[in-house]
């Protein structure tokens, strides 16, 4: 037997099917707390159900899971490719997924813990506060540019050091343009509190773990992005390299190779933002201590490529390096090796 459910925000439409495809039932369940769990519990236990990866399956996992039975989680994306309707409809949708699990070719991702879930709010809560506080800082950038206001010689206008600076520098602007510009910094300090009491929290949440440890070992990566890290990779024996685990990171390209031609593209949509994130900044701490660190590998790497490739892209290089160094260190359990360091210590250059 074959459960297979199509989510929405308001209902789900679940289809059975025996293991011969036989449709035994089909239907439209509202979402009411309960009625997931109540409907599937008169089906043997243990049977497997498909959903796919919408943005409310937290709690439908939660629900075929107090019914006894075994959740599948779906990519949606791939489901749909595998699918090859034209059509689009709830009952196409859930007749697919049953098809799928018929054949045995559901591309199912992991499901993780229901505290893992829960732990991992705060580290993405301050990702995204940190992107809307950038976000207003360079709004206020761009403005100041309108009006030609700038402060010389000072690479963070935003610190407290120059706050004297910029309110005058807002004094000069238009008057509305001046209010709109004041309500903006306003904001900027109220979310710098509100990320500062998140990482506080943060830090009492998270026990430094032997996998954190580990991962902190990497050039670039603090206790915040450590975090993020280890949350959302889960157990790294899913992974069976390191070059899979990198691609699922967000840091490598797409290739497309045809004809003897080779050519890198952007990175694909359907990753792991949040590592993407992590692995970004990580990368460009690199980046910014390229000259402190510069007998360290991923200075070396990032200034060799940055001389051919630009920045971003020498960026991107080192993001993938510390992805796949991050496969080996907690496969391994080992803190992470420099090579450059290693040759620079046995050369004694």
């Amino acid at each position: 037997m074959n459960i297979a459910f199509d989510s929405h925000k308001c209902y789900t439409f679940c289809s059975v099917a025996d293991d011969q495809g036989l449709i035994i039932d089909e239907r439209r369940i509202e979402h009411d707390r309960g009625a997931i769990t109540s409907y599937l519990s008169q089906y043997p236990s243990g049977t497997e159900v498909a959903l796919e990866t919408t943005g409310n399956w937290y709690w439908i996992v939660d629900e075929i899971e107090a019914a006894g039975q075994v959740p599948l989680l779906v990519h949606a994306r791939k489901a749909k490719v595998m699918f090859g309707c034209v059509n689009k409809t709830d009952r196409l949708d859930a007749r697919g997924l049953n098809r799928l699990a018929r054949v045995g070719s559901l591309p199912t991702v992991w499901i993780p813990p229901g505290e893992l879930r829960d732990h991992r709010d705060l580290p993405r809560t301050r990702m995204y506060l940190v992107n809307r506080r950038t976000g207003l800082k360079n709004r206020l950038h761009a403005t100041l540019a309108k009006y030609a206001l700038s402060i010389k010689g000072v690479s963070d206008i935003f610190a407290v050091g120059c706050r004297d600076q910029l309110l005058r520098q807002l004094d000069q602007l238009p008057s509305e343009t001046r209010y709109s510009a004041t309500l903006q910094l306003s904001y900027i300090d109220n979310l710098g509190m509100t990320i500062s009491d998140l990482e506080q929290r943060i830090k009492a949440t998270f026990v430094e773990t032997e996998a954190l440890r580990l991962v902190q070992t990497m050039p670039g990566v603090g206790f915040v992005s450590g975090v993020v890290i280890t949350m959302e990779l889960g157990d790294i024996s899913r992974f069976p390299s390191a070059a899979r685990f990198a691609s699922y990171a967000g840091t490598t390209p797409r290739v497309h190779a045809s004809g003897g031609r080779t050519r890198y593209g952007k990175t694909r949509m359907d990753v792991n933002h949040y590592l993407k994130w992590a692995y970004t900044e990580a990368g460009s701490t690199a980046s910014r201590f390229a000259a402190q660190w510069r007998h360290r590998h991923v200075s070396r790497l990032y200034r060799r490529l940055r001389a051919t490739k630009g920045h971003q892209k020498a960026v991107r290089a080192v993001s993938r390096h510390l992805a796949e160094a991050t496969w080996w260190i907690l496969s391994k359990e080992e803190a992470y090796r420099d090579p450059a360091m290693q040759c620079y210590t046995s050369t004694g250059v």
